[in-house]
This record gives C-alpha cells, structure tokens and sequence, in this order.
C-alpha cells in the first residue's frame, strides 16, 4: 500500500519528516555529484593546469548567479507563508514575479558577466596558459548564467509547492546529461574546458528551463502555478530581503574561494589552488546533507509559522535539531574516512599533490562537525521571515570570520592557518547562532509548544 502524501499542513513525526526532507538533500547531493564529474572530467583528461584554473574562475559566475538563490529562498518563505494564511491565488502571483524577475535579471547579469570574466581571472592572479582556460571556461558559465539562476529558483520551489520528488526528478535530469555529456566531450570528443563548460550550460538548460512547462500546466497537482506576473516592488524587496542571507551566504563563499585561492597560491603555488579544489568538489557532498535538510524543511516552518500554529513549530525545531546533531557527527566521521579515497580519484596522478590534498582535507573537515547548526539556523530564520538575523548569522559564518581567520591565520600557522580557518569561522558563528535561538523565542514562539 503506498504511504499517503505528505502535505505542509501535517503534523511530523521524525519518519514523516525525513520523509519530507530526503527528496531535497537528494537533489543537493545529486548536484554536487555531477558538479564533481566536471572536476574530474577535467583533471583527468585535461591537467592539473586546466583543472587549477576552472576552479579559480568558478567563484566569479558562482557569485553573479546568486541573486537565484536570493529569490528562491526569500520567496518561497512569502509564498509558504501565503499558502499558510489560505490565499492560494496570492501565492501564485507572488510566484510568478519571483520568477519572471529571476529570469529577466539573469539575463542582464549574463551580459555583464561575460565582460568580466578575463578581468577578474588575471585579478585573481591566473596567468598564461592558466589564464586562458579560466577565460574560455568562465564565459560560457557566465553565457548560462539564466538558466543557472532559475535552476536554484525552482529547488526551492518544488518544495513550498508539496513536489519535492518532482524536483529531486528535475535534478537528476540535469545531473545525467551533464555527466554523460562531460564524459563525452571531454573524455571521449577531448573539448578540453569549453566541452566541461557547454555540459554544464545544457545541463542546467534541462534543470532551469523545463520545470517553467509543468509549473505553466493549470492541470498539474501543485499547490502552485506560474501565470500573468503582476509588478509588486513591496514583495520583491520583501524576498530580497528574506532571502538576503542566502544570497550572503553565495557572495560569501565565492569572496572567501577567492582569499583562499589567493592565499594557496602565494603558500603551495599551483598545487595549492588544485588542492583546494578538490576539497571543495568533496565538501559539496557533505555540505548538500546538511543545506539539503535545511532548504527541504524550511517551507514546513513558514506554512505553520503562517498558520500561527507555535506547537508545530516547537515540534519541527526541537526534532530540527537532534536530527543535525546527529548528522554532524556521522558527516565528520564520515568524511575522516573517505578522504584518502576521494583525494586519489582526482589526483592520484601527482603523488605530492595527492599527499598534500589529503592532509589539508582531514584539517578541513572538521568545520563538518559545526557547521549544520549554523545552516540550519540560517534556513530556519528566513523561513520564519526574519531575514535580518538570517543574514547575520551567514554573513558572520561565512564571509567576516572567514576572512578574518584566512589573513591572521596563515600569519602564525602558514599554510595550516589556511585549512583551519573554516572550522574557526564556524566555532564563531555557532555562539551567535545559539544566542538567536533563545534571543529570538521571544517573537516567533517556536521554543514552547504554545504561546
């Protein structure tokens, strides 16, 4: 007999809830898997070289691109929300203007980023033949740029729309094509960086266009629909603003790639910037479980925060956070373990790259082990619609304590410094986290099972 639909109205047991939330994490890490097939693709059939510089440039369209997850998660939180209060034409009105202003700003964004590409390679410090595949590579991720915005808008759409299996269908769709195409044209056909980039720009063809044609179908069973979008100026800043601490948390993580690579070539030279690709190709994966339950839970916070229903709220936060307990410490043993494994998959080739990738991953990962609270708290708040203390909290962990570990550090550890900085951004964002939590209860109610 199959388990009946799980609807944002339900009560959650910790069944019903993972229930909910796996379908989201699955689409993290099934986009950070494919994501990690470019970096191989790369690295094995085009060189260290190729491989060093893709991973210099990636921050650039990375950081352009993050208006999509701005509007993604600031209004999928004004829609559940909406949802919540029973107005279902409402909430698709304010849908649509998400994504048609989604679309339209990614499209002007693409034009300037294309422009900047090869200033901004040189800037970081890349040079000669590391230059020009940063260059080819970047201008046509930036040329995509579209299509990479509305594929962030609508994973957090499927969401707040009850369909999370739909997107994490819509995911695995784009994730196949760009990791079969990325074997064809880099492996087999040798397109060298432009084969990985035109991959990637089809695969998020397929992850950004065709969820449009299911959301226009009136047909469909969605809880929301794409129609004539109506200008509200109020609801669009209302998003950006709800959603200002995911968009910290991209613009943060592409500035803070940045220092690091800056950093990593000034310590280890090109091995370093390679190094730190590597690191980062494999934290994906282990950061998707941690974004992927706070991006698939979220949406359960916003529709009962809507319906003013404290009780459901004290249920998913107090459970929220066992369950990330939890996670960080299999995460952190975890990845402990297959460190070695993962390292030699990208550069077994280059045993001094390989020894040091390995140790600076095992430094690495142990931010793993706080860094789901500050996730998760980040998520939790823009879901209730308090983006200010959202976007305090991912500014605090991701860029300021960041960039304070990664120049003081590497002053008295060297290149050590460098891999620990994260887990000290972490350990300082976690206090103010923590001190949100309690702080906080005394406007939104979620820490008592009634108000």
């Amino acid at each position: 007999m199959s388990k009946q639909k799980i609807q944002l109205s339900d009560h959650f047991d910790y069944s019903r809830l993972l229930r909910f939330v796996l379908p989201c994490i699955g689409t993290m890490l099934f986009t950070s898997i494919y994501g990690i097939v470019d970096g191989l693709c790369v690295s094995n059939f085009v060189g260290k070289t190729a491989f060093a510089a893709v991973n210099l440039i990636m921050p650039v369209p990375m950081l352009v691109g993050s208006v999509g997850f701005m509007l993604g998660t600031g209004g999928s939180a004004i829609v559940g929300i909406t949802l919540g209060e029973g107005d279902r034409e409402k909430a698709d009105r304010y849908f649509s203007l998400f994504v048609w202003t989604g679309l339209i700003l990614g499209i002007v964004l693409s034009a300037v980023g294309v422009l900047i590409v090869r200033p901004a390679a040189a800037l970081l410090g890349a040079e000669g033949e590391m230059l020009d595949y940063a260059v080819r590579y970047g201008r046509l991720l930036m040329i995509c740029l579209p299509f990479f915005i509305l594929q962030n808008l609508f994973q957090s759409f499927f969401v707040t729309a009850e369909k999370p299996h739909l997107g994490f269908a819509f995911t695995v769709a784009a994730g196949v094509t760009n990791m079969v195409l990325d074997v064809v044209l880099v492996g087999m056909l040798h397109g060298g960086v432009e084969g990985a980039a035109i991959a990637t720009f089809i695969s998020q063809a397929v992850g950004g266009v065709l969820p449009v044609f299911y959301f226009l179908n009136k047909r469909s069973t969605s809880s929301i629909h794409l129609g004539r979008a109506q200008w509200n100026g109020g609801v669009i800043r209302s998003a950006c603003i709800n959603g200002s601490s995911e968009l910290m948390t991209n613009l943060s993580m592409s500035l803070v790639n940045i220092l690091y690579n800056y950093q990593l070539l000034r310590f280890a030279g090109e091995n370093g910037v390679a190094a730190y690709g590597v690191i980062m190709y494999a934290a994906f994966l282990f950061v998707a479980v941690f974004v992927g339950y706070a991006v698939g839970s979220a949406p359960i916070v916003s529709y009962h925060y809507g319906a003013r229903n404290h009780a459901e709220l004290n249920n998913l936060y107090s459970k929220s956070l066992r369950l990330i307990g939890v996670i960080a410490v299999v995460m952190t043993a975890l990845s402990m373990l297959v460190i070695p494994y993962v390292a030699r998959i990208f550069v077994g080739y280059d045993a001094e790259l390989l020894a040091l990738t390995s140790h600076a991953f095992r430094v690495y990962a142990l931010n793993f082990f706080l860094m789901g609270f500050n996730v998760y708290g980040s998520s939790f708040f823009t879901a209730l619609g308090d983006g200010v203390t959202s976007a305090l909290i991912s500014f605090l962990r991701t860029l300021l304590f960041q960039l304070l570990a990664l120049i003081f550090l590497p002053m008295v550890l060297g290149i050590e410094g460098v891999w620990l900085a994260v887990t000290a951004a972490e350990a300082g964002a976690l206090c103010v986290t923590v001190l949100m939590f309690i702080t906080k209860d005394n406007v939104f109610h979620y820490r008592k099972a009634s108000c």
